[in-house]
């Protein structure tokens, strides 16, 4: 029974997080269950925030502990539901896995309740992280799903995450509201400014690669003798010295976002080419492609192509090697 009192909670979160995980791989309309999700979080932490004073002095310390666990279930739940989002938009070689990272580690926390507890209990800074980084990642995810392009969305979850952080800031009462308004204020200009800058850090989720290739050409958005991982430079030399990069991006319906090719070759930029704007809707991505005629010499040598948005968040990378 000791046993169950530590660890039940946890695995019956751990549980409740891997249920909301099958519901979004299900594909229903997972916007209003994050907006639901989200909304209700913050409900609750507000109220907490408000009477957790009283309570306690009342004695009703059991009432506070039912809320705190209850927001810690919304913490993982969310922070999983929009975990296969991140994971599908990463790049794991690149900076934004390391949101990515964030995102698993917090749902991995918050599914540990003696681990959690702990944390929060020492350190109040930790509830509050969660709040705004939970937030963060929820609605970098939501508002791209009703067309807000990427580089918005970004900016605006940043700035609806550091206004959520103003009943943190009431500090059971002492603070009033205008002043924990200001507070939250300052801190959403700061984390804007920080996201903004950092943004090659964050994957542009829900956006992800559905298809790449690298090919000798492409016509009638096929790619024509397609490449492995790797042809060799005599190859290359016979099809005019130059290849194509395909890659088809999934994007919700209704979003449209101007993208561009970043060709690398042995870790140096070679070209940017700007594409189409992709138009979101179609399962299989949308198809575009780009073709690089002047490879230099020598052909051989380690090639990528990344595929950005307009605001630079790196969507995928395609890679491939050209042997002498």
């Amino acid at each position: 029974m000791t046993w169950v009192r530590r660890w039940g909670i946890s695995i019956a979160s751990l549980a409740l997080g891997l249920a909301t995980l099958f519901v979004f791989r299900r594909g229903l309309p997972h916007v209003a269950w994050i907006v639901g999700y989200l909304l209700l979080l913050w409900l609750v932490f507000a109220v907490l925030a408000e009477a957790r004073a009283p309570l306690e002095e009342r004695g009703r310390g059991f009432v506070v502990g039912a809320a705190e666990y209850t927001i810690q279930t919304l913490y993982h739940n969310l922070l999983l539901f929009v975990l296969p989002a991140y994971w599908a938009s990463a790049t794991l070689d690149s900076p934004n896995a390391l949101f990515l990272g964030g995102v698993a580690a917090g749902a991995l926390v918050t599914a540990v309740d003696p681990l959690y507890g702990g944390l929060a209990r020492a350190f109040r800074w930790v509830r509050h992280t969660f709040l705004g980084f939970s937030i963060l990642a929820a609605l970098n995810v939501a508002l791209p799903l009703v067309g807000v392009r990427p580089g918005a969305a970004l900016l605006g979850s940043a700035i609806l995450a550091g206004l959520s952080m103003a009943p943190a800031f009431r500090l059971r009462g002492q603070v009033g509201w205008p002043r924990a308004v200001a507070l939250a204020a300052a801190v959403s200009v700061a984390l804007t400014v920080a996201v903004w800058f950092g943004r090659v850090a964050v994957p542009p989720a829900p956006l992800f690669l559905a298809a790449k290739q690298a090919a000798r050409d492409v016509q009638a958005l096929v790619p024509v003798e397609p490449i492995a991982a790797s042809v060799p430079a005599a190859t290359v030399a016979e099809w005019g010295g130059g290849l194509a990069a395909y890659t088809a991006v999934h994007a919700p319906a209704g979003l449209r976002e101007p993208i561009h090719h970043v060709w690398w070759k042995n870790g140096h930029v070679i070209a940017r080419v700007h594409l189409s704007p992709v138009l979101g809707g179609r399962a299989q991505g949308f198809r575009t492609w780009s073709r690089k005629t002047d490879l230099g010499m020598p052909l051989a040598g380690d090639y990528a192509v990344d595929v950005r948005t307009a605001s630079g968040q790196l969507i995928g990378r395609l890679r491939f090697r050209i042997v002498g």
